[in-house]
């Protein structure tokens, strides 16, 4: 499984009220370029051809802090393609609410992957460790 990277940018961002992870729409973006410090939203980035794939709205399960310690949790994202898409390396989740749709960090998955018409790739959000945590 990828592990998620946070962007660093997206510290800031939540010090400065753009985000609120338990109601803005997070989404992914599909991209085959490897992340750069100066990325901060999903225009940086050169996303793949989206005209085959299925909705990459992510579901928030929970959005709470427990004992001063903040837990972001998603629901797994099944992605079915009906005809060719890709290929990406790294899915990005970013916020489809901020104004500039800002990112929140990324997966690396080691190599680029290439749907075909009928495939499907599941992406894991980890419901137990949830996405990202602060405490």
């Amino acid at each position: 499984m990828a592990t998620f990277t946070k962007i660093n940018k997206f510290v800031e961002a939540v010090a400065e009220k753009v985000h609120n992870l338990g109601s803005d729409q997070l989404v992914i973006a599909l991209t085959n370029t490897a992340h750069t410090s100066t990325w901060g939203q999903l225009s940086d980035l050169t996303e793949v051809a989206y005209t085959n794939v299925s909705s990459r709205d992510i579901t928030t399960t929970s959005s709470a802090q427990t004992g001063g310690t903040y837990k972001l949790t998603l629901t797994d994202l099944t992605l079915t393609a009906s005809g060719a898409v890709g290929p990406f390396q790294y899915i990005y989740i970013y916020n489809d609410t901020a104004t500039n749709d800002e990112l929140v960090g990324y997966y690396d998955y080691g190599s680029a992957v290439t749907l075909a018409s009928g495939d499907t790739f599941i992406i894991n959000f980890d419901a137990g460790a949830g996405v990202l945590t602060v405490a």
